[in-house]
């Protein structure tokens, strides 16, 4: 039975990635309809602009409003799944270290957002190295945020191993993080080395990949929609025993350990009378 309430959570993500992919879209018919315009900002020989080229013309209005779209609905779909997390919709943080990750990726990915709505700002005409430093914090930003929330479903996973989804996603994310470290190498080795035709179809690749990211989180709050509570807390609870059953052998254990120790300090305290 599906509660159309959650639904709604649902819908912040597919917002931001239909935003940035229109957007995306957008900037790169409106250069190839004006014929591939060589822009200012452009090297000599280079002939595939990047999307900064474009932004820096008379789209950034849309670069700026297109940045600032995705990434805040981008953050109210992080927000939402602490919350939803929080509340019992989806599985539930057991471990106060599962929550410091979760608050981690969201904090990395408001680092991110401002990356990214002051690089659209600040464009590479008129602030090139400001530009390229925002440019470094979206990018490390989002994957840093990644990183943390791939810990946290990884930890998720382990506990909740009857909902698939978890593992599901930690995979998914876990290659937009490799993928994306690798494609961000090949961007800046060519970019320093004036291969910007090669830079450039990197970047938009790199663009066009971000979409698919954001697009997971509709996946992840997809449950919520759900009337699975009892389902979570089946789960929660069987977790739980497994947390509690692992702390009840180590007592014992422990247990065991200790009277084996005060027999050998006793033998020892004998034989140096």
């Amino acid at each position: 039975m599906v509660d159309w309430k959650y639904v709604l959570y649902g819908i912040l993500p597919l917002v931001s990635a239909l935003t940035w992919l229109g957007m995306l879209l957008a900037m790169f018919v409106v250069w190839e309809s004006q014929g591939s315009p060589h822009y200012i900002s452009m090297e000599p020989n280079q002939r595939i602009a990047y999307i900064s080229d474009i932004g820096a013309q008379e789209l950034q209005p849309l670069f700026i409003a297109g940045a600032c779209v995705t990434t805040i609905f981008l953050d109210l779909s992080f927000a939402a799944e602490r919350w939803l997390r929080h509340s019992g919709r989806l599985a539930k943080n057991i471990s106060s270290n599962e929550k410091r990750l979760s608050a981690l990726s969201i904090l990395f990915a408001v680092f991110g957002t401002a990356g990214l709505i002051l690089l659209s700002i600040f464009d590479n005409v008129s602030h090139p190295d400001l530009h390229n430093g925002f440019l470094l914090l979206f990018i490390a930003g989002y994957v840093i945020s990644a990183i943390f929330i791939c810990a946290e479903y990884q930890r998720l996973g382990r506990k909740y191993r009857r909902l698939r989804i978890l593992r599901t996603s930690f995979w998914v994310k876990l290659i937009f993080i490799i993928v994306e470290i690798l494609l961000a190498a090949v961007f800046i080795g060519t970019s320093f080395t004036s291969h910007k035709n090669i830079a450039a179809v990197v970047e938009w690749i790199i663009a066009l990949i971000f979409t698919f990211y954001v697009l997971t989180f509709f996946v992840d709050l997809l449950p919520a929609s759900r009337s699975q509570r009892a389902d979570f807390n089946m789960a929660m609870d069987q977790a739980t025993n497994r947390a509690t059953s692992r702390r009840e052998r180590r007592d014992r254990s422990s247990a065991r350990d200790r009277p084996m120790s005060q027999m050998s300090q006793t033998t020892d305290a004998s034989a140096a009378v």
